[in-house]
């Protein structure tokens, strides 16, 4: 044998290490088996190429250093738990039965319990919802804690950053814990620099390097967004710390459209819980520096709702946001109405989801007519035939990227925060989730969606089987890939 054929025969025999190597590794870790079944199609067909991904990106690999912070802080914050008295389990005359299967399993699962005597007001758009918490920073006296995927520079995102110094200047303690990638700009900008300057304490999550992506999957991001002003006021949604008018506009998919809620209450303390618990992660403090151990400062009651958070990601065992998506499905007995703007569903999602539809649920997905990321787009679309057929209604917005996320299932129960509807976000990023079983603000939110669908352009099943060949040869092809979207 020449030379040449050695050196390829000796490639050969290492692609063949490596695939055998990796397969072994995928069964032995246990996934879902279309996740397993992508990664490895992905590793044959992508020499060498598709190994070094598999290595990067293929595990929910967080690190020694925080699973072992995540673990010390288990025993304290069970204890602060155990002070709390959630609502009662046992659904009053009246109540869906839903609400009480939701309960127990977020609560068996995560442990956070269903608080009622809450306040929950829905605000529309970016620039409602800056405004408003402009003005709570600009009132608060204590405490303004915040956390960001994205925080980008611009318009009112900018005044909210001038509020939190203004703040800090008459000795409110500000802490703003954002992701190293979604906000890698804001982090190296001068404005970034004037906050710490003045004060406001700005934490990088889960920071990304060279030499970190060869022990920790780098991909996993923190997706949640929340702000707490004094322990007593809350926000979260899908909004990103940006003003549309000055994000993205390049992207060729309009403005970012967005929706967050505004909660008073006892809730709010499950809410700045959350953030209390990403913050020490990355910090290192200890949970006594940041919340009382005793549960008996929860805010006062405010309102009627009862509510739930259900924060999801790697840190947390199971899959509680997958699960409760799949129940709320399972429940719907009338209608059942979803927006998101990525779906990318998997086989029991998808499953879930038709049934509704044949046991006569009313089930309608509202996404945006363009993305910003083009696989998703090709991958989402797949799905339409199936959908369609078994009764989905399938709406395409056309105001812009819908960007909201949000389930209500028989107008009285809601999913709201900030999950996507795709394997990504319901397994792997760090998200939270407000479960709230009251019929007002199931009510809002429906209404919210419903002008979302006027604007929007239904699929036509016939017409969308007529697509060209080639398009849906794409589609396919980005199909096989999304279990690692």
């Amino acid at each position: 044998m020449s030379e040449v054929e050695i050196f390829a025969l000796a490639l050969l025999l290492l692609d063949i290490g490596i695939v055998v190597s990796i397969m072994l590794r995928v069964i032995v870790k246990r996934r879902p088996p279309g996740v397993s079944l992508a990664w490895l199609i992905l590793v044959i067909l992508l020499p060498y190429v598709g190994a070094v991904l598999y290595l990067l990106v293929g595990e929910r690999t967080l690190g020694r250093k925080r699973a072992r912070r995540a673990r010390q802080l288990l025993a304290p914050l069970e204890e602060w738990l155990a002070h709390i008295s959630p609502a009662s389990a046992v659904p009053r005359e009246g109540e869906p039965i839903i609400w009480e299967k939701l309960q127990r399993f977020v609560a068996g699962d995560i442990g956070l319990p269903a608080l009622g005597g809450n306040q929950m007001q829905l605000i529309e758009g970016a620039s409602a919802t800056l405004e408003a918490i402009i003005e709570e920073i600009d009132a608060a006296h204590e405490t303004c804690d915040m956390e960001f995927y994205i925080w980008h520079l611009g318009g009112l995102a900018d005044d909210v950053a001038r509020a939190l110094i203004r703040a800090q200047a008459r000795g409110v303690r500000c802490r703003v814990l954002i992701d190293s990638v979604g906000s890698a700009a804001f982090l190296r900008s001068r404005l970034a620099r004037e906050m710490r300057q003045g004060g406001v304490e700005i934490i990088e999550a889960l920071p990304v390097g060279l030499l970190r992506s060869l022990f920790v999957r780098v991909d996993l991001r923190l997706h949640r967004k929340i702000v707490v002003v004094d322990g007593s006021i809350a926000f979260t949604g899908s909004l990103n710390l940006v003003d549309p008018r000055f994000f993205k506009q390049g992207n060729g998919v309009g403005e970012w459209v967005d929706a967050m809620v505004r909660v008073t209450g006892p809730a709010v303390k499950l809410l700045e819980l959350v953030f209390v618990w990403d913050w020490l992660l990355e910090t290192g403090e200890t949970l006594e520096s940041l919340i009382p151990v005793s549960g008996a400062d929860l805010p006062e009651p405010t309102g009627i709702a009862v509510a739930q958070v259900l924060p999801s990601g790697p840190v947390y065992e199971g899959s509680g946001v997958y699960q409760v998506l799949l129940t709320a499905i399972y429940s719907a007995r009338r209608e059942l109405i979803m927006t998101t703007p990525y779906f990318v569903p998997d086989e029991p999602v998808l499953e879930a989801l038709m049934a509704a539809a044949r046991r006569g649920v009313e089930v309608t997905l509202i996404v945006p007519e363009r993305v910003d990321s083009v696989l998703v787009r090709y991958a989402s679309r797949a799905y339409n035939d199936d959908l369609l057929s078994a009764g989905v209604r399938i709406l395409r917005f056309r105001g812009g990227l819908l960007h909201t996320k949000s389930v209500v299932v028989d107008g009285d129960t809601t999913l709201f925060g900030t999950v996507n509807l795709d394997i990504r976000s319901l397994r792997l990023n760090f998200e939270v989730t407000v479960i709230a079983y009251d019929a007002p603000f199931g009510h809002a939110v429906r209404e919210l969606q419903m002008s979302y669908a006027a604007q929007s352009e239904p699929i036509d099943l016939q017409r969308w089987r007529r697509r060209r060949k080639s398009v849906r040869l794409l589609e396919n092809m980005a199909q096989l890939m999304s279990p690692l979207l």
